[in-house]
């Protein structure tokens, strides 16, 4: 028997569904006054149905977040934070940092492609200029049961992005025609009217949020004139603190039975010969598969690594394959490795990253840091 009501697709394999998302996950960039409008324009499809679908992909998890990112590097000390702890407590070290570190924004435990692993589980970390990220990492350190941490901090990004439908079937190889940028990250000073702003502007969105004049209704909620949220939002903008407008597939588990969006997320490293990291992560950040790419410096403890990378895929054999493509364009450009390897995501949590001082002063307290 049939009800005669038309469900509204909500696969993120649907062709208009993918239509959106292709543009929706990554290609609205800085701050936008009207993104669905963006989206519709940038995917061809009709506003009100490009509300429509993302309100019916974020309700089924398919989507899992639709928010405003911000450049955190540009607003809190930020690292990458590898763990070196043991396997039985790995699992446990994961579940604590999820729930109990608002700081912490993408919790994964990893595999290493050449063999067991002491550094088991890796952390993203954002701790406001005025507090410190060591004794933050002490802290943590302590409450895992973790032996020791290696903070490694980005001293250049060349690639920031998901677009996880957009690489479904990306030809091996495929990369721009000319050399990434190399973006050096730099503390931004806000005033207390530019965080009133950025709370209103790095919210996650509710379903019935979505559609015509998003802002202006959370700024009213927030008693900001509209007016002012704008001038704000795009000085901050212009100032280099927003990222992009985007919807986040939940790509790491599986929704109403469909096989994750990719099932493999790789983590590269490359030790590339010192004083040509930049050189390399231009080079490297080429590659469309690649969602991040940034120079980091692993030291000693993880092999001099000084290059790192993501990509996902849908095989295994899919992402080595990407990765075999790039090592071949270090060697053929002059460049060279000293040493690679991939650590594999087994167990992931991501979440957006709290970077502000108020709050981070109010955590800090209750974990006696401050």
């Amino acid at each position: 028997m049939t009800t005669g009501v038309e469900v509204t697709p909500v696969s993120a394999r649907d062709a208009v569904n993918r239509q959106i998302l292709e543009i929706s996950e990554d290609r609205v960039h800085g701050f936008s006054r009207n993104p669905i409008r963006d989206i519709a324009k940038g995917s061809g499809v009709d506003s009100p149905v490009v509300t429509e679908r993302i309100r019916a992909m974020l309700q089924a998890g398919v989507i899992r977040r639709v928010r405003q990112t911000l450049l955190a590097t540009n607003l809190a000390q930020g690292a990458l934070v590898a763990w070196k702890i043991a396997e039985d407590r790995a699992n446990d070290a994961f579940r604590f940092v999820a729930a109990r570190d608002p700081f912490s924004g993408h919790i994964v435990i990893r595999n290493s492609e050449t063999g067991p692993s002491e550094w088991r589980l890796w952390t993203t970390l954002k701790v406001p200029g005025a507090f410190s990220i060591e004794k933050h990492c002490d802290y943590l350190r302590t409450s895992i049961g973790a032996e020791e941490f290696r903070i490694m901090p980005a001293l250049r990004s060349f690639v920031l992005g998901v677009g996880h439908m957009r690489r479904k079937g990306m030809k091996v190889g495929q990369m721009s025609a000319g050399p990434a940028k190399a973006m050096m990250p730099s503390i931004v000073d806000l005033d207390w009217r530019d965080w009133e702003v950025l709370t209103i502007l790095k919210g996650d969105f509710a379903a019935e949020e979505i559609g015509p004049q998003m802002w202006e209704r959370r700024a009213k909620r927030a008693g900001v004139d509209p007016a002012v949220f704008f001038e704000v939002a795009e000085s901050l903008d212009r100032r280099g603190v927003i990222g992009r407008f985007s919807t986040f597939l939940e790509h790491t588990k599986k929704i109403g039975g469909e096989e994750r969006v990719s099932s493999f997320n790789g983590l590269f490293h490359w030790a590339v010969p010192a004083g040509r990291e930049i050189e390399a992560g231009c080079q490297i950040g080429r590659f469309a598969i690649l969602t991040h790419c940034y120079w980091r410096d692993g030291g000693p403890e993880l092999n001099n690594v000084n290059i790192m990378a993501v990509a996902h895929g849908e095989s295994k054999e899919q992402v080595m394959a990407h990765k075999a493509a790039i090592d071949r364009h270090l060697i053929d450009s002059g460049i060279g490795l000293n040493y690679t390897n991939v650590y594999w995501g087994s167990r992931a949590e991501i979440k957006p990253s709290e970077i502000s001082p108020v709050a981070y002063r109010d955590w800090a307290r209750n974990a006696g840091l401050v």
